[in-house]
């Protein structure tokens, strides 16, 4: 049974989704996860293209174990040296260049002849291969690209050093009978001389389609994001390719070596950090993708899951009994759930969860999963607080003007509040800023619940603006009011940070 290597992409084009950046921290935060996952391959980012990216290669090279850490360079030296610097620390290391081979990239951005596009392309592969034994090479829109020039590329940027050849669908152009029809074309050609990748963009929701397309033919590498994010509509879903090619492996011959137990962890873990949510109906990940409402499937279901349900909601992480903890359980049970959930602590952090779950615990009458993720992202990884609430009145109603009442710390002082707003979260937040003295603009603020249930956690997401500075912010509570000004003053937190930085 054939090996498909999974190169994970999230942190590079998957951060070019319109407000998904990341910093370095968030960037290794996630590398650990897809660490766990078991990718293959890592491209954490493009070196050349931002100090901050160069520093989340250089970083998440030194700290990640297991993964081929990569970086994106374009064929030129300059990039390519970039890329070297980051990475040269890191135990397993790849660089990936690309140059554009399709005639209308060639003619309108680069405007440079077929000739000098191949030239560039082996020189600068031949220059990565000087640096190190891992070179990947990508003919840019190759599936706009002349298939015989398309193979000349490849089969001369083999010769000079590629291990991997990436055949990207840059635009997301093509369709997967047209797709297997290349790959398979590409593959008679080069036999195993190298493998053969492939980089599909889902313009045409097809993404995943291609991948799949792509493995029957000879691909031996799939390039993918978590969750599917990615530049315009996206890119191939990691979590699509890996399930359907472990549920038909009678079709595939072919497996991974993911371990599908940590694709929902995954994917939250992505969802928190970017903002960008998942859309309940997707595939795999969405939140209605083990819902049963028909009652057909839910008798069929009662009577055999494989009725209705082709893959296990276990297999990808996910436990389909709620989690029974309440104000009565005690430190033993909740450290054990903790487990169960994949969490290990130190004394001091479990403490400091407990105590937030006990406070949950007085207020909810159902503790799900959910919401414990929730409470160990709340107290993990915090940035230092200059802020922290202390307490929050709110006056509001049909009569009434909104009015908030705010005690902060800052720093060693505490400080009260006083504001009327449009509504409760305006006023909340207007007091907020009148104690900081903050000049943040809110550019968004997002509300969900995390789980069912009048009582559910409440979880609210702010992104906020200063001196050209963009933060996210988190804040979970039951009271949606609280969770909001949690949010704000954890992204005040985080602007705090970033000015020392």
């Amino acid at each position: 049974m054939r090996n498909i290597k999974i190169f994970d992409t999230t942190l590079r084009d998957g951060e070019q989704s319109p407000g998904a950046s990341m910093n370095v921290q968030e960037k290794v935060r996630v590398a650990k996860q897809l660490a766990k996952l078991g990718v293959d391959i890592i491209e954490a980012g493009f070196a050349y293209s931002s100090p901050g990216d160069f520093e989340a290669i250089r970083t998440v090279g030194n700290e990640v174990e297991g993964p081929v850490i990569c970086s994106l360079a374009r064929a030129r030296e300059e990039d390519i040296r970039s890329a070297w610097d980051a990475l040269k620390d890191a135990p397993k290391k790849r660089i990936h260049t690309f140059h554009s081979t399709s005639d209308i990239h060639l003619k309108y951005q680069f405007r440079v002849s077929r000739d000098e596009a191949l030239k560039r392309s082996v020189e600068m592969v031949r220059f990565a291969r000087s640096l190190v034994d891992d070179v990947e090479f990508s003919p840019m829109d190759a599936t706009r690209t002349d298939i015989s020039y398309l193979c000349e590329v490849v089969e001369a940027v083999i010769e000079a050093g590629a291990s991997t050849v990436n055949i990207p669908d840059t635009v997301g152009y093509s369709i997967p009978v047209e797709f297997s029809a290349m790959i398979k074309t590409i593959h008679e050609r080069i036999k195993d001389k190298a493998v053969i990748s492939v980089h599909c963009h889902n313009d045409l929701g097809l993404a995943t389609s291609n991948s799949l397309a792509a493995v029957l033919n000879g691909a031996g590498q799939i390039e993918c994001t978590i969750n599917g994010i990615g530049e315009r509509a996206g890119n191939c879903s990691m979590e699509e390719v890996v399930m359907a090619i472990r549920t038909r492996r009678d079709l595939f011959h072919a497996d991974t070596k993911i371990n599908t137990e940590e694709i929902m962890r995954s994917s939250r873990l992505v969802t928190k950090i970017t903002g960008i949510s998942v859309q309940p109906n997707k595939a795999i990940v969405g939140a209605n993708a083990f819902a049963h409402e028909s009652g057909i499937h839910q008798d069929g279901l009662l009577k055999e899951k494989s009725t209705y349900e082709i893959i296990r909601p276990e297999s990808i992480g996910l436990r389909s009994t709620k989690l029974v903890l309440g104000k009565h359980s005690g430190r033993h049970a909740f450290k054990t759930r903790l487990k169960e959930l994949g969490y290990v602590f130190t004394d001091e952090e479990l403490n400091k969860i407990f105590e937030r779950f006990k406070r949950l615990a007085d207020q909810k009458k159902d503790i799900f999963d959910e919401d414990i993720e929730a409470l160990i992202s709340e107290g993990v990884a915090k940035v230092p607080e200059v802020y922290s609430l202390i307490d929050l009145q709110i006056v509001s109603g049909i009569n009434q003007k909104p009015t908030a009442a705010v005690k902060l710390k800052a720093g060693e002082e505490i400080i009260d509040s006083l504001e009327h707003g449009d509504g409760p979260v305006d006023a909340t937040y207007k007091a907020i800023a009148s104690v900081t003295k903050t000049k943040s603009k809110l550019l968004k603020f997002e509300v969900k619940s995390i789980t069912g249930g009048t009582d559910a956690l409440g979880e609210v997401v702010v992104s906020l603006e200063e001196d050209d500075r963009t933060v996210r912010g988190h804040g979970a509570d039951t009271d949606i009011i609280v969770a909001a000004a949690k949010a704000y003053i954890n992204a005040l937190n985080k602007l705090e940070a970033r000015k020392k930085q």
